[in-house]
């Protein structure tokens, strides 16, 4: 496959894939009729089921739903920190590099530290390290915080640094868990900014998960919305506004009231119990 790695994560038993609905173009993540349950017997509580999604290399897409819907499950699938009880993943990359909303950095290390602990956990050899870690810091704005440690930086800058720390790691697939989710809104907007310029520079292919319907629209090639517990692929809208993008802009906030409809639609018929 052109030299790439081809990693699969399936069940034990992995049940018959239905086609997997995605992009056009070759795909890094496939997603084939994946289940999840945890627990047994009458406390068991299916997260996932039946989810199928293709994601095109190089493509940005948001995974959109209700809290409890199963966007971080899915995304933990992906990065192969747990398996589905049915179903397939595919991933058509070297590796994944995953990026929680904490920053969950090493607090007796450095920035640069940081960043430089996972270019060794990368393998890169050690008269590479200073001078890729100065780049990465360089590309998310830090270069002047290299020497400071996490206490003595801002949520916004700590978030920085666990970027620059997933970029370390050279993996072709960003996996997101609402990275900007504790930051105040001014800050969001920025790192929204870096985020889109990084991933332009990089052609990294990213699957990121949000409860923020315009966050979704302002950084997603397309927009995957599951539904309410458990999950399932309820809508997928490919998002066509010109990037850049505003969070505020009349089309975005067009575009966010038709998917929050579509999303309490989904919430009222979880609360039927339909």
């Amino acid at each position: 496959m052109s030299g790439r790695a081809l990693r699969a994560v399936k069940a034990d038993a992995p049940a018959d894939p239905e086609p997997p609905a995605g992009s056009a173009g070759a795909a890094a993540v496939q997603i084939q009729n994946v289940r999840k349950g945890f627990g047994h017997g009458t406390s068991a509580v299916l997260a996932l089921d039946g989810v199928s999604l293709d994601v095109a290399q190089g493509e940005f897409v948001c995974l959109l739903g209700a809290s409890g819907c199963g966007k971080s499950t899915l995304l933990n699938l992906v990065a192969g920190l747990d398996r589905p009880t049915s179903g397939r993943i595919d991933v058509h990359a070297n590796r994944t590099a995953l990026m929680f909303q904490e920053a969950a950095l090493f607090p007796w290390l450095t920035v640069r530290g940081n960043v430089e602990l996972a270019l060794k956990l990368a393998g890169t050899p050690r008269e590479r390290r200073r001078q890729r870690s100065e780049q990465l810091l360089e590309m998310v704005h830090l270069s002047d915080f290299a020497k400071k440690r996490p206490h003595e930086l801002s949520g916004g800058m700590r978030q920085r640094t666990a970027l620059a720390r997933a970029l370390a790691q050279d993996s072709q697939v960003l996996l997101m868990d609402e990275p900007f989710g504790a930051l105040d809104a001014m800050t969001r907007d920025v790192l929204h900014d870096e985020l889109e310029s990084l991933w332009r520079a990089t052609s990294k292919t990213v699957l990121f998960v949000t409860h923020n319907v315009r966050e979704a629209i302002r950084l997603g090639d397309r927009v995957v919305l599951l539904s309410s517990r458990p999950g399932r692929v309820a809508d997928i809208t490919r998002v066509t506004i010109e990037r850049p993008r505003r969070i505020d802009s009349p089309e975005v906030a067009t575009l966010a009231a038709a998917i929050t409809d579509r999303l309490r639609e989904e919430m009222e018929r979880h609360a039927r119990g339909k």
